[in-house]
């Protein structure tokens, strides 16, 4: 197996000297085919034509309610999400990436001054790190409100470690918000020593299963899946090469709350989004099975309350009931993988299963 410094060698030999741009890639997973909220695109109009070239991301890691916020974007590469984060953040927010390939940073550094102009204030600062290793950058522990990561944690050979370092950095109630790109299985060793399938965001990819045990190893108990795309291997060697093997782009959550269980519990509870979140005066969604009508009180189950009482989303809520009375599991959890299955798949193992 590649040590942790062949591996990091490889992935910027592969993003900071094979790879000049998105054309580049031989695959869907590290590019956003994600429908874009018209919200974002004016966003993503004002950063500079080179940062947006140099973009590899898999999804949009822009949560909602940033403004003031301090935020850390783990893989940061040229800056595209920084820069649209920055502007979410606003004067008094901060955007830090971190990113291990020099030739990726030279680029977000390089426009750094530029962005500052078009913003009107300049609150992004850039690091030269490896995001396994976040405590050897000065950064205080439990000092961010959102951590994010655009298709990156799967590129790293300690992922681990760099669960520990989101869970340290992050403040109580704040959240690692990311997308990345899973496996209906676990990867075999012929598919992760492949350097080319690794550089596309496959090789390092996790079964679905074995992220959530990490996920819940490094206290985050109850992670919450937002969206999910199959993704297309279009070249056919490359198709050849990872055999039976279906993959997924993803975006996840996962709060920092020392409240949350193991499971999602029924206290009879409900809330009332009160419609106040900007750009989400409908609806807000706080994953895949929920989406939060405005007005309407929903039944949730009690981790579902924390993470939006124990949040930064909580002064945009209602909430009714109390953990007096426990009435179970909650109606409609499941453990099958949660992913909508690739179209034509027949594999059993691709069967989506509901959770609540």
């Amino acid at each position: 197996m590649p040590t942790q410094t062949t591996t990091h060698s490889l992935v910027q030999d592969y993003y900071g000297h094979q790879l000049q741009g998105t054309a580049d890639l031989k695959t869907s997973a590290c590019c956003d085919a994600s429908a874009m909220p018209e919200w974002l695109k004016p966003l993503l109009a004002r950063i500079h034509p080179e940062v947006l070239s140099r973009y590899y991301g898999c999804g949009l890691v822009c949560p909602p309610l940033l403004e003031g916020c301090r935020v850390l974007d783990l893989g940061c590469g040229s800056g595209r999400d920084v820069y649209a984060l920055a502007q979410l953040a606003g004067a008094k927010g901060e955007v830090v990436g971190v990113d291990m390939t020099g030739e990726q940073l030279a680029v977000a550094n390089a426009h750094q001054a530029h962005q500052a102009q078009v913003f009107g204030y300049s609150n992004t600062k850039f690091l030269h790190g490896y995001i396994e290793r976040l405590g050897e950058l000065g950064l205080e522990p439990g000092s961010f409100d959102v951590i994010v990561s655009n298709c990156v944690v799967n590129l790293s050979p300690d992922k681990d470690a760099v669960l520990a370092g989101v869970q340290r950095l992050l403040k109580p109630g704040g959240e690692f918000y990311f997308s990345d790109v899973y496996a209906d299985r676990r990867v075999p060793a012929v598919v992760k020593n492949d350097p080319v399938l690794y550089g596309e965001c496959l090789g390092g990819a996790l079964y679905w299963n074995d992220f959530l045990r990490l996920a819940r190893r490094h206290g985050f108990a109850d992670p919450r899946l937002l969206e999910d795309r199959p993704l297309a291997i279009t070249d056919p060697q490359l198709a050849a090469r990872t055999g039976n093997l279906h993959f997924f782009s993803a975006t996840y959550r996962l709060f920092k709350l020392a409240a949350l269980e193991s499971a999602c519990e029924d206290f009879g509870q409900t809330v009332i989004y009160q419609g106040s979140i900007p750009e989400h005066a409908d609806r807000f969604v706080l994953d895949k099975h929920h989406g939060l009508p405005t007005g309407k009180a929903v039944a949730v189950c009690g981790n579902s309350w924390h993470m939006l009482h124990g949040t930064r989303f909580a002064p945009h809520f209602s909430f009714i009931g109390n953990f007096d009375t426990h009435y179970g599991i909650f109606e409609g959890c499941g453990n099958s993988l949660p992913f909508d299955e690739p179209e034509g798949a027949t594999d059993a193992t691709c069967k989506s299963g509901a959770c609540c």
